[in-house]
């Protein structure tokens, strides 16, 4: 197992205490907004790649822009380990289309 990154402060459209982290046992990126899951993308390590199949923003938190502050962070991880991204998720796929400095990462 690799050792995960320290959570992270993202700036969203929000007053919410907002911080990200990745945690390798449960396979997800988990955003929490004042200490309570309010979304991940899930991904799946293999021969260097990440897949992320799937990006999920509790309705509750919905239109803060939580959705991209998880995949810029799960990106730029990505980046700095070294890996691949096979963006599966369609929100994702999207994500990286539109920010092509990201093009690179795409397995």
């Amino acid at each position: 197992m690799t050792d995960a990154p320290k959570p992270h402060v993202p700036r969203t459209n929000t007053d919410h205490d907002v911080s990200i982290a990745r945690v390798d046992d449960r396979h997800r990126y988990i955003l929490s907004a004042d200490g309570v899951e309010a979304g991940y993308i899930e991904f799946h390590e293999r021969d260097g790649v990440s897949e992320m199949p799937h990006t999920i923003v509790d309705e509750a938190f919905g239109g803060r822009g939580y959705g991209m502050a998880l995949a810029k962070f799960a990106f730029d991880d990505a980046r700095e380990r070294g890996l691949k991204v096979q963006p599966t998720c369609p929100f994702l796929d999207r994500y990286m289309k539109k920010h092509p400095e990201y093009e690179d990462l795409r397995a």
